[in-house]
């Protein structure tokens, strides 16, 4: 919001403050709004004592303070004459009609909110492309969604971000939640998957480096419009929760690479829970232990191939065949046939899927 209206506001309070002086600095305490109109572009010397300050509401030298924006991120601070409950009050009233004032200002004006209002289904499909044309957005370029979900600091995962893609006319990087940071790229035509994932790679080196957190990010689909952005946002967001059940050790994870995870996910409770009754013998899956789950995804990773398996496993070639035998005996599936593997693989994988609670009814 520009620093006139700020001045707007605050010169149409002033007959309600009883001729107290006051107004709003930035973080920085410079003063960018004031009753006192000459006192604007003045540093205020106690800025950066009063931004540490973690109370909604701080008194020093016959003045209030009051912090405008969140406990996590400082925006503004109002302040006002007087340390008594009148002071108290006129700097919360300052502070909701601001907050408000820019509500309404980002709904209007701002790109940012007009963005995430697509991403959350916040704005009705006949009013995005007026209303992207009043921002001057282009409305028919190539662009993905990013989500990059941390588990540090969102504030500074999204001013590293904001960083690597300064471009606010063709990138935008906007806060979800305390954990999820989404990045709308603009990309070329002819933009593979490969160059994505080195996109994707050089945002998890950059916030691995400056946050020293754990970083996961979900890759949606390449839309056309800009009315499909919020369709990569879940196609992302699908790619992550996919991942998070079937592929745990990536970092990285793109919906267009999800394979059968993809459709398993996508699976109702009933028919997963029908499926596995269908191929196991009842109590069967329970009684495999982890040396022989090891075992068998050792066996898969071989491509079925138990010389190279059990060579892997370190152990001889008729224990890893014994232990074959034993699985055939357990569930009546031979795993060296590749149709029982293949049952085995995907039933594996419904039971992961199920023991998540990632689950569709």
């Amino acid at each position: 919001m520009t620093v006139r209206l700020f001045q707007t506001v605050i010169h149409q309070m002033q007959s309600a403050l009883g001729g107290r002086k006051a107004g709003v600095m930035d973080d920085a305490g410079n003063i960018v709004a004031c009753t006192e109109v000459t006192m604007v572009g003045i540093v205020w010397s106690d800025a950066a004592e009063i931004a540490r300050e973690t109370a909604d509401i701080y008194t020093k030298n016959g003045k209030t303070f009051r912090r405008l924006g969140g406990r996590s991120r400082l925006d503004y601070i109002v302040f006002c004459d007087g340390e008594d409950d009148c002071a108290h009050g006129f700097v919360g009233l300052i502070c909701i009609t601001l907050t408000q004032l820019k509500l309404y200002y980002d709904e209007k004006y701002d790109k940012i909110s007009f963005v995430k209002n697509i991403l959350i289904d916040n704005i009705m499909v006949s009013d995005i492309y007026p209303k992207a044309k009043a921002l001057y957005l282009n409305t028919d370029v190539n662009r993905v969604a990013f989500l990059i979900r941390t588990y540090g600091d969102e504030y500074s995962a999204h001013e590293v971000i904001s960083g690597l893609f300064p471009d606010k006319n063709k990138d935008f990087v906007i806060s979800i939640n305390e954990t999820d940071v989404v990045l709308i790229k603009e990309v070329k035509e002819g933009t593979t998957i490969k160059d994505l994932d080195k996109l994707a790679n050089s945002i998890v080196d950059t916030l691995r480096a400056e946050l020293m957190t754990n970083i996961k990010v979900g890759i949606g689909s390449i839309v056309s419009t800009i009315s499909e952005i919020g369709h990569s946002y879940k196609d992302a967001v699908v790619a992550l929760e996919v991942g998070k059940v079937f592929d745990t050790e990536r970092a990285i994870i793109s919906y267009n690479n999800l394979g059968i995870g993809r459709l398993i996910y996508q699976l109702p409770t009933k028919m997963c829970e029908l499926f596995l009754s269908e191929v196991f013998k009842k109590g069967s899956l329970e009684l495999l232990d982890n040396e022989t789950i090891v075992t068998i995804q050792k066996f898969f990773e071989n491509n079925l191939n138990v010389s190279e398996a059990s060579r892997q496993l370190f152990v001889h070639r008729n224990t890893l065949v014994y232990r074959l035998d034993k699985i055939y005996k357990l569930t009546g599936l031979d795993l060296r046939k590749f149709d029982d593997a293949i049952v085995f693989k995907v039933a594996m994988m419904v039971s992961r899927y199920l023991k998540s609670g990632e689950i569709n009814i």
